[in-house]
C-alpha cells in the first residue's frame, strides 16, 4: 500500500502543552490520545453543565487539565486542537493566531498520527457522505481488506489510527470529512477522495457558498486520486482548480460512462476507469438491483464508493458483493411499509433543500411532507423542481409559511395541509402525536400507487430532539395505521 506519511509533519508531542478546544465529541478522544502520547493537555469548554462535568471528570482522572466554563489559551501552549464546529472567529482561535500557535482540527491531527502504510480513501460533499463512507467499508471488507468507516459514522478518526488493545491499525480508512474537518486539515493526503455534491449549508460558519465549497475541495490534495460528480458542477471545478493535475480524474455518473468514468448501461453499473484499457474495454461491477434503495442519487453514491475502492485495487466481484451486503442507515429513504397501495418513505435525514429534492427526484406521484427550520435555505427551486410530481403537501414546523409561499408560486393547483402543534412533539399524548395528524392528512391526500414522502428539506430542532425522533415518530405513526 502506498505511503502518504510526511514525516516532517509527525509532532512530536512528549512535554508538549496542547489545548483541545471543546469537549464534544472529538474533544475526548483527541484528549486521550495526546496523553497517551506523553503531552501536556489542557481542555477548554464553555459550557458548565451536569454533562459537561461528567466528561471533564473523567479526562482529569486520565491526567488532563481542564477549565470549564472559559475558553483561555493556556500559557506555553504549543498547539491547539480544535473542535470541528468551533468558528475561526472563535475567541481562543483568534488568539491562538494573534500568538503564533498552531491550530488543527481532529483529522489534521489523526493524519500526523498515523501509520505511514495506513491508506485513507475520503468522502466529502453537502448529502451523501455517510451512505457512500458505509458502502465503501463494505466493498473493502468483501475485498478482504482490514477496513473501517471513521468520522461522522460512529468510531471517530483519531481512534482509527492508533493501536488498540491488541495493538492493531486497520490498514485501510474509508473516512467522512465535513467542510468543518476539511477547514481545520493542512497537510491530509488521501490516496483517494470524492466530493459527491456541494450546496448551500453552514454559510453562516464559512461566510458564503464559495469559501464552503473550497473548503470541502481541500480533500483533493496534492496525491490524491480526484473522483467526481459529473453531475456536480461544483464537484468538477473544485477537482480541476484545487486538485493536483498530475493525479487521474475519474468521473462518476448515472449517463453511458466515457474513457475514464464509472457509469450506467442499462441495468448495470460499469466501470471504464480502472480497467487495462478504458479507451476499447470496460468491466461490469453490479447490477441496479444491487444497490439499496435505487434511487438515483443513491446509484450515484454507489457509483463514488466503487470508484474509491477500485482505486486501490478492488475486484469487481467484491463492489457488488459489498453493495448486497450493505444495509442503509436508518431515516434515509428508508421504505416504511405500504398501507392501501400507498408507500410510506422516511428520510428524515434530508435536512435540507438538496437532500430533499434527491429523494423527491426518486419517486412519483409524491404526497411530500415537508418544513421544519430552513435556516435561511431558500426553497423556491425545490418547489419548481417538484411540483409536476405532487399528488398534495403536508407542512410542519416553524418555517412552513416560506414553503407555502414557494407552492402557491409554483404548484398552485397542489392541495396543501398545515398542521399546527404547539411545543414539541415528543411531548404531546400516546398516540396523538403530531405525526399521526401529519400521516392521516397525508394518506387523505394521497391515492393507490402514490407514495407519501417524509424528506422535510429542514432541519428539525423546532418540534423534534433531532431528525433521528422525527422519522422515528412518522415511521410509528405510519405502523398505527396497518
Amino acid at each position: 500500500m502506498p505511503d502518504h506519511e510526511n514525516p516532517d509533519t509527525a509532532p512530536a508531542l512528549a512535554d508538549r502543552t496542547v489545548c483541545v478546544a471543546g469537549l464534544g465529541v472529538s474533544g475526548p478522544p483527541v484528549a486521550r490520545a495526546l496523553l497517551a502520547r506523553g503531552a501536556r493537555v489542557v481542555v477548554v469548554d464553555g459550557r458548565d453543565d451536569d454533562a459537561t462535568r461528567a466528561v471533564a471528570a473523567e479526562l482529569t482522572g486520565a491526567g488532563a487539565e481542564v477549565v470549564l466554563g472559559a475558553t483561555p489559551l493556556p500559557e506555553g501552549c504549543d498547539l491547539v486542537v480544535t473542535s470541528p464546529g468551533w468558528r475561526p472567529d472563535s475567541p481562543l482561535l483568534v488568539r491562538a493566531a494573534e500568538a503564533g500557535v498552531e491550530v488543527v482540527g481532529d483529522v489534521e491531527l489523526a493524519w500526523r498520527l498515523k501509520p505511514a502504510d495506513q491508506v485513507w480513501l475520503a468522502v466529502t460533499g453537502t448529502n451523501g457522505k455517510t451512505t457512500t463512507v458505509r458502502m465503501l467499508e463494505a466493498m473493502l471488507r468483501a475485498d478482504g481488506r482490514d477496513a473501517l468507516a471513521v468520522g461522522n459514522v460512529g468510531t471517530p478518526v483519531i481512534d482509527a489510527v492508533l493501536p488498540d488493545a491488541d495493538g492493531r491499525v486497520h490498514d485501510v480508512l474509508a473516512v467522512e470529512l465535513s467542510s468543518f474537518q476539511l477547514h481545520w486539515s493542512s497537510t491530509v493526503r488521501p490516496h483517494a477522495a470524492v466530493v459527491l455534491n456541494v450546496a448551500p449549508d453552514h454559510l453562516d460558519w464559512h461566510g458564503g457558498l464559495t469559501a464552503y465549497a473550497r473548503a470541502k475541495g481541500r480533500v483533493f490534495a496534492r496525491g490524491t486520486v480526484r473522483v467526481v460528480n459529473t453531475a456536480d458542477p461544483w464537484s468538477v471545478r473544485l477537482a480541476e482548480e484545487d486538485g493536483d493535475p498530475h493525479t487521474p480524474l475519474v468521473g462518476v455518473g448515472l449517463d453511458t460512462p466515457r474513457a475514464g468514468e464509472l457509469g450506467v448501461v442499462e441495468d448495470l453499473l460499469v466501470d471504464r476507469a480502472f480497467v487495462a484499457d478504458p479507451s476499447s474495454t470496460a468491466e461490469e461491477l453490479a447490477s441496479l438491483a444491487d444497490v439499496r434503495p435505487a434511487a438515483p442519487h443513491n446509484v450515484a453514491n454507489a457509483l463514488a464508493a466503487a470508484a474509491l475502492a477500485r482505486s486501490i485495487g478492488v475486484a469487481a466481484a467484491s463492489v457488488r458483493a459489498g453493495l448486497t451486503a450493505f444495509v442503509p442507515e436508518p431515516h434515509r429513504i428508508a421504505h416504511v411499509a405500504t398501507v392501501d397501495g400507498v408507500d410510506y418513505v422516511n428520510d428524515s435525514k434530508a435536512t435540507n433543500p438538496h437532500a430533499a429534492a434527491a429523494s423527491l427526484h426518486a419517486y412519483r406521484p409524491v404526497v411530500w411532507i415537508a418544513g421544519g427550520l430552513l435556516k435561511g435555505a431558500d426553497v423556491d427551486d425545490l418547489v419548481a423542481m417538484a411540483a409536476d410530481r405532487l399528488r398534495g403537501v403536508v407542512l410542519i414546523g416553524a418555517d412552513r409559511a416560506r414553503l407555502r409561499e414557494a407552492l402557491a408560486k409554483h404548484a398552485p393547483d397542489v392541495p396543501v395541509v398545515e398542521v399546527e402543534v404547539e411545543g414539541p412533539a415528543g411531548n404531546a399524548p400516546e398516540g396523538h402525536t403530531v405525526m399521526d395528524a401529519v400521516v392521516a392528512a397525508a394518506a387523505d391526500l394521497a391515492e393507490e400507487g402514490d407514495t407519501v414522502l417524509l424528506a422535510p428539506a429542514a432541519a428539525s430542532m423546532d418540534m423534534f430532539t433531532n431528525y433521528p425522533e422525527r422519522g422515528r415518530f412518522f415511521a410509528e405513526a405510519v405502523e398505527r395505521r396497518r
